[in-house]
């Protein structure tokens, strides 16, 4: 709908600024990350990112769809990242390289979007729940397909914990520091990520 200018006439409709989208979410992640997203109130989220707490209505309905937006980025990063690797089309060894570099680095580099993920997924609505852990299953379904033809000696079960083990040892570091450098804490991952899946990564 137009919006009405001073002398009366239709002036350009008012468009939502995307990049304060962004801001709430990223506003929310760092306050959810310390204390729970329950525990934080909208004119605190407001506050943090720079916009009256009214302000935020603009962009979510209600602190739940904050939750949700937040929630599901941080899954499509992670979709994203994983299409991208297996559309390269590169050899398993290759793919599987990259997709636990891209998953090392979505983890270290977005720490609170992700803390947030795992410490409030379960207080979501049961059909959002739902969906959210939906796609979560597609995403070890992807590294389990890259990883059959590299382990043969392994059953699929046998797959599916690997990769799930792989998956939450990298995520364990969203929930203490371990005070190293980026540098060292995303080559121990590496490692450790590739051993528990047992095998060698392609270097690069």
């Amino acid at each position: 709908m137009p919006t009405r200018t001073s002398s009366g006439t239709a002036g350009p409709p008012r468009r939502r600024d995307p990049e304060r989208g962004e801001r709430i979410l990223e506003a929310a992640a760092r306050l959810a990350a310390g204390r729970g997203f329950h525990a934080v109130g909208m004119a605190e989220i407001g506050a943090e990112a720079g916009i009256v707490g009214s302000g935020i209505y603009r962009h979510f309905a209600s602190k739940e769809a904050v939750l949700l937006a937040l929630l599901d980025r941080g899954m499509a990063r992670l979709e994203a990242s994983a299409a991208a690797a297996l559309a390269a089309g590169t050899p398993e060894r290759e793919t599987l390289t990259v997709l636990v570099a891209d998953h090392i680095r979505l983890v270290t580099e977005n720490r609170t979007e992700f803390a947030v993920y795992y410490g409030e997924v379960h207080t979501l609505p049961a059909e959002a729940r739902r969906d959210l852990r939906r796609r979560q299953r597609h995403h070890v379904e992807d590294w389990v397909h890259v990883l059959a033809p590299l382990r043969p000696d392994l059953s699929d079960g046998e797959l599916r914990v690997l990769v799930h083990a792989c998956v939450g040892a990298i995520q364990s570091t969203l929930f203490f520091r371990s005070g190293l450098d980026q540098h060292r804490l995303v080559g121990l991952l590496g490692g450790l990520a590739h051993g528990l899946l047992g095998v060698d990564p392609v270097r690069r």
